[in-house]
């Protein structure tokens, strides 16, 4: 028996359920409804396309052979109705029909379905600040926007530029106006981190050095606060609490927030921040009614609380899940730990579970490992260290997250999904010690760094591993004189370490070469606490093994070593 299908939403979600309604059930009659012109994007590529990494904007709307997706494509290829420019207004759950409008004509009418689905995506947050309406501000809401965006960089009409909002889409923007065009660039962010909930704070700080690297001037722990006119209409300069800049162009990039209002006003459950409420079919309060993509709360596998996890990859998930509900396939969508990747420059940054913070604010007895080993084989020519980070709950053991800084190549992405993988499965750390990783010097060390990097849970778990929190070290770095009985003991060749004694003072900053410390250990003042450092952290953790056995010295182990070190832009740091 055919039936109608309304998909309100063609540019995830949707066109990914109608393609897939129409291979299950090629009888059914699937109607898409949106208000754009322009549908079945990629908009997570929008930054790309600013830059010049993706040429034009049809390579957006292509499919990988290179047809746009339009509404032809969808009638003619899809057997798929699209009505663009069309606004959908209102939804009357018993007589089952939506009211729709086209927006050039202003005709409406009223299109009858069995069953609805909801991809109405999300809309970005404007700030509430004076002179947001000003010509040149700009937020990455559509295609038509970006398109406009590189057309006046394009023309020489922007020099300066300003983007507010330090997560993924502000930092891509960014990049894309510093790289590309030469334009000179200020990033802002409100909180004192660049990807706020998303990565602990070390690990913005290395994003935020590297951005500096590059070019872009960031501020963090300051926002806009007036957008200030310069010629007639025309945005000029940016005020924020500690300064104004000068911006040709101004982008707003500090969120977005799901589009539900259609599905609050026709009675459906909606969450406290505004996603639509579904269960693991992606059915709404209204069984015949779904919703997928950005518009939706979904359950975040560690914490069972709502969340929202605005991606094009889970949009695409979830519109094929509800095509196979609907056409009486069942299927279950079970939940997201908000898997995260981005690049930036010649550096890549991604996390998937739960930050340190995060986790020990949901009441986990959370601990995390820092590891810099090498992203490949330490002897393969192109070998470099990446930064990883796995969380793990000290009681379960189980692995609540890893978060990773390196460059920008397949490791990072290889490692996180692989965790991802198993996080979701609710592995412990020594699952994440066992797990199998294909292993060629080109791609990777013998002991993978995923595993590597559950050995030093495992050791911590188990207290054979005492460790000084990045975050204390720094501090005391920052004031010796809160920690009197604390020195360095500074592990790497006396090359490396010179310098440092010479800043410090030996009796702050001790060198003592790895080779020599089993001939020299006699040296130690058991009246101090030594923090060992050494490049990534092995070989302080076997020195602290070795003085442990002798019962005579104190000591702390920092993870990572001045491989995370060096990273951080510390002004101490000694190039």
């Amino acid at each position: 028996m055919s039936k109608k299908i309304v998909i309100i939403g063609a540019v995830a979600a949707g066109p990914k359920a109608a393609c897939r309604l129409k291979r299950l059930r090629p009888d059914w009659e699937v109607t898409m409804v949106d208000q754009d012109s322009l549908i079945s994007y990629g908009g997570c590529g929008i930054p790309y396309y600013v830059s010049g990494d993706v040429s034009d904007e049809s390579e957006l709307r292509a499919t990988s052979f290179h047809v746009v997706r339009d509404a032809a494509f969808f009638e003619h290829s899809k057997g798929v109705l699209v009505r663009t420019r069309t606004r959908a207004l209102a939804i009357d759950r018993k007589a089952k029909t939506v009211r729709v409008e086209n927006m050039d004509s202003g005709a409406q009418e009223d299109l009858p379905y069995d069953q609805l689905m909801l991809a109405t995506g999300a809309r970005p947050f404007e700030l509430p600040i004076p002179g947001a309406d000003l010509d040149g501000v700009f937020t990455i809401s559509d295609l038509h926007k970006a398109i406009e965006i590189k057309k006046r960089i394009a023309q020489g009409k922007v020099s300066r530029a300003v983007v507010i909002g330090g997560g993924a889409i502000g930092i891509e923007m960014a990049e894309a106006f510093t790289d590309l065009w030469g334009v000179e660039t200020t990033l802002l962010e409100l909180q004192p981190q660049l990807l706020p909930r998303l990565v602990d704070r070390h690990f913005a700080t290395m994003l935020k050095q590297h951005l500096v690297d590059k070019g872009v001037a960031v501020h963090t722990g300051e926002s806009a606060e007036v957008l200030i006119e310069g010629d007639p209409g025309q945005v000029g300069s940016v005020r924020t609490g500690k300064r104004t800049l000068a911006a040709d162009l101004v982008v707003m990039a500090v969120g977005v927030r799901p589009r539900s209002e259609l599905a609050r006003a026709a009675g459906l459950d909606v969450a406290p921040f505004g996603g639509i409420k579904v269960n693991q079919r992606l059915q709404t309060s209204d069984a015949n009614i779904y919703a997928a993509g950005d518009c939706i709360a979904l359950t975040h596998l560690l914490t069972g609380k709502d969340t929202h996890t605005p991606l094009g990859s889970l949009a695409n998930r979830e519109g094929r899940i509800v095509a196979d509900n609907m056409a009486g396939r069942p299927a279950l969508f079970h939940g997201v730990l908000g898997s995260f990747i981005m690049k930036a420059f010649e550096r890549c940054i991604a996390s998937t579970g739960l930050t340190l913070e995060a986790a020990r604010v949901e009441g986990f007895d959370a601990d995390c490992a820092l590891t810099a080993p090498a992203d490949r084989a330490h002897f393969f020519p192109d070998q470099a260290v990446v930064i990883l980070q796995l969380v793990f709950d000290r009681r379960s053991r189980r692995v609540l997250g890893l978060q990773a800084f390196g460059m920008m190549n397949d490791s990072i992405s290889a490692r996180v999904d692989a965790a991802a993988a198993l996080i979701a499965k609710g592995g412990t750390v020594e699952d994440f010690g066992l797990l199998e990783m294909a292993y060629a010097p080109p791609f990777s060390s013998a002991i993978d760094s995923i595993n590597a990097a559950a050995y030093v849970a495992e050791n911590l778990c188990d207290d054979r591993l005492r460790q000084v929190e990045l975050a204390r070290f720094l501090q005391w770095m920052e004031d010796m004189d809160s920690e009197p009985d604390w020195a360095v003991l500074d592990l790497r060749h006396p090359v490396e370490a010179a310098p440092y004694v010479d800043k410090f003072g030996a009796d702050r900053w001790t060198a003592l070469e790895y080779g020599q410390v089993r001939a020299r250990h006699g040296e130690l003042s058991p009246d101090k606490t030594y923090i060992l450092m050494c490049n990534a952290g092995p070989r302080s953790y076997e020195v602290q093994v070795f003085l442990d056995h002798l019962g005579t010295v104190d000591t702390l182990v920092l993870c990572g070593g001045m491989n995370v070190i060096s990273r951080l832009g510390v002004d101490w740091y000694i190039r």
